[in-house]
């Protein structure tokens, strides 16, 4: 009797939790907008972008911020703690100048952190655990949006020499707090996908190898459980979008040495999201998804997740494309062949990393039955034709402004040429290339590495157009491309 009371006792409490749990975690996706730190809404954010808003942390009651060490050029690396509790978490991003999602969620974790709302779990939380955020580990290469810093290295590869400040304070923070928890916040490619799925790798999480027998001792276990609780979380607002990635050991890399130095160490990597150019979604999600953990570590709830949680997560793999075109017929010498077109659109900076501009490219052809796309078109039935040059040179940019775009699309064409195209005009505004009045397009060829711009035509009309890499549907007018290319 008393067996069966005290076991009845425990599942109430357990489902109590859970309730609880997952209460609060709906209502972190549900209000995120309350919190959201809107100053930061694009990418290629800045170390001054930054120092305002910790400085405004500063000044609040509950938190602390120093400034733990300095990057090449000087710039302050700061670290903002909070909470009373006994166990530290220590929480990094952008180690990678050009991974910045994170970071902007991290000051949408503070804002959260700072507000007089989610009263309960928030204090209970702050009761149970220490938070010490380092965000923008790596300012210099944020200043020109590149992955590696001013040295030139990946921060990521130094864990072993140490040669780079940044990674010299990384470590020496982690030492200092001796913390429980890591949080090592990454971006991804946006083409990698959930294995075996057209779905992208949205999120995908990894708790670190600490040795090459990937072992799992029972700080990579602690890892691993907070992993499959967050994975839990975020399948009700991306379902089949996490993936994972491959845990052979780097014993340069600073998530496997960090595990091995007694924190457990868990990798969160944004990856891609159809039609989220800043990640603003992925974002959300890792606001979601790294409280959601802190949550169940502040509870001690992870210790109850299963480790096959955390096993069934699917690998990580890589391919998708953002368009694929399938099952066209390209003709060639006199023959009709059957061709899938894989196109990516990589981006190029301006000079001043505010803003960018895309150059696409084909990268692969022939069977891609087993590649997905963002965006993919059934090419059966159409005939893949070049693109044309506008009749007329146009004096200038004020001539091109007054055509018809969708008309030029009809006939074919995707080029037009200007006599005085401002050397300082870095690519086409329009859904049309630009060209000098000098400059031939080259014979049509499919290639890989080339730009993708052609026509697919049926019953003798152009019914798409791929300029750029960008996808026009022709009779509907539908589609919009970021920028097509300027040609001297």
């Amino acid at each position: 009797m008393i067996r069966s009371f005290i076991t009845i006792f425990l599942l109430v409490v357990t489902f109590s939790l859970q309730g609880q749990t997952d209460r609060f975690t709906s209502n972190l996706y549900e209000t995120y907008d309350s919190y959201k730190e809107e100053s930061l809404n694009k990418r290629r954010i800045k170390h001054a972008d930054l120092q305002p808003l910790i400085d405004s942390f500063d000044a609040r009651s509950g938190f602390e911020v120093r400034t733990v060490g300095r990057s090449i050029e000087g710039r302050a690396l700061r670290l903002i703690s909070i909470g009373q509790g006994e166990t530290d978490v220590y929480l990094w991003s952008q180690m990678h100048g050009n991974e910045p999602t994170a970071t902007q969620a991290i000051f949408d974790i503070l804002n959260f952190l700072a507000s007089p709302d989610q009263g309960s779990e928030k204090q209970a939380i702050l009761k149970s655990v220490r938070l010490h955020f380092l965000p923008m580990l790596n300012p210099d290469g944020a200043e020109v949006f590149a992955r590696h810093n001013t040295l030139g290295i990946d921060i990521n590869r130094d864990a072993l020499r140490l040669q780079s400040p940044e990674g010299r304070t990384l470590k020496r923070v982690r030492d200092s707090l001796d913390a429980e928890f890591g949080f090592n916040l990454h971006d991804q490619s946006t083409y990698y996908n959930a294995e075996r799925t057209p779905k992208p790798a949205t999120i995908s999480y990894l708790a670190p190898a600490y040795n090459y027998e990937k072992e799992i001792n029972l700080v990579r276990e602690n890892a691993m459980r907070v992993i499959a609780f967050m994975n839990g979380i975020i399948q009700n607002y991306a379902p089949g979008q996490v993936g994972k990635y491959n845990d052979d050991f780097e014993p340069r890399a600073f998530g496997d040495n960090i595990q091995k130095w007694g924190t457990s160490a868990i990798l969160i990597e944004s990856g891609g999201y159809a039609d989220d150019v800043e990640k603003q979604e992925i974002r959300k999600l890792n606001y979601v998804s790294i409280l959601s953990a802190i949550y169940t570590i502040a509870t001690g709830s992870y210790a109850n997740t299963s480790l096959e949680g955390y096993e069934s997560i699917p690998e990580n793999d890589r391919k998708l494309f953002d368009l694929k075109i399938e099952g066209v017929t390209y003709p060639l010498l006199g023959e009709d062949y059957i061709m899938d077109i894989g196109i990516q659109r990589p981006e190029v900076d301006d000079a001043d990393h505010q803003d960018f501009w895309y150059s696409s490219r084909i990268v692969d052809l022939g069977d891609l039955s087993t590649y997905y796309g963002y965006q993919t078109l059934d090419g059966s039935g159409y005939r893949l034709e070049a693109a044309r040059v506008y009749p007329e040179v146009l004096a200038d940019l004020k001539a091109i402004e007054k055509l018809d775009f969708w008309a030029l699309l009809r006939e074919g064409i995707g080029y037009v040429r200007v006599k005085n195209l401002p050397l300082n005009l870095s690519n086409s505004p329009y859904p049309v290339h630009l060209i000098s009045e000098s400059y031939k397009p080259a014979e049509f060829r499919l290639r890989n590495g080339t730009n993708p711009t052609f026509f697919l035509n049926s019953g003798g009309k152009a019914q798409y157009a791929v300029i750029n890499g960008f996808l026009y549907h022709i009779p509907k007018q539908e589609g919009k491309g970021k920028n097509s290319m300027i040609f001297r």
